[in-house]
């Protein structure tokens, strides 16, 4: 068995205990979302996602062997299930909500605002490249930088090797690099 506490609680849930799974909900229901509405690229059909993991968690929590940090169980389903959502027709393309701002309305000549826009430019350019990468890579950037999983649990959720997850991750970071090139002013170092 995996020393987690997390994992202990979904073997009470496995065993019975309502309670259990009342405390993962409530560990779990925020990054879950946070997860499942940057890969999908659209909060509503996000929460719903985290919500059915959730649910699906529970429905075969009689199967639950803790074999690994109950993490990677989690995002091994999470991730299953958004690249569903996305195999579906109205998902071919990713849909990313980008709101500009009206730049009449911004007093030019204060350098705080025009950082902060600048800022608020690069954060949605990031979020509209980071749903432009393919699936699988995108599940893995987002497992490592917003989730913090090491590259063993990487390969545990999207059920592939270390090797894959590193190169799945080598070449989102190559890809962002060249997407966002114009709005660093650099020619990204692309190495083949």
């Amino acid at each position: 068995m995996v020393n987690d506490e997390d994992a202990a609680l979904m073997c009470l849930v496995r065993d019975g205990d309502d309670d259990a799974f009342t405390r993962l909900f409530a560990r779990w229901r925020a990054p879950l979302v946070r997860f499942t509405v940057r890969f999908v690229g659209d909060q509503a059909r996000g929460e719903e996602l985290a919500q059915d993991v959730l649910l699906k968690i529970y429905r075969v929590r009689e199967r639950y062997v803790p074999s690994e940090r109950f993490a990677a169980y989690l995002y091994r389903i999470a991730t299953n299930h958004c690249l569903n959502e996305l195999r579906r027709a109205e998902h071919r393309t990713p849909r990313v909500e980008i709101e500009v701002a009206d730049e009449a309305t911004v007093d030019a000549s204060n350098p705080t605002v025009d950082e902060m826009l600048q800022g608020d430019r690069l954060q949605t350019a990031v979020r509209a490249a980071v749903g432009r990468l393919p699936p699988n890579q995108r599940a893995a950037l987002l497992l490592q930088h917003d989730e913090g999983l090491a590259y063993e649990e990487i390969a545990d959720a999207l059920e592939t090797s270390v090797a894959a997850v590193k190169s799945l991750l080598n070449r989102a970071r190559r890809a962002l690099m060249q997407d966002l090139a114009p709005l660093l002013d650099r020619t990204p170092e692309v190495t083949a």
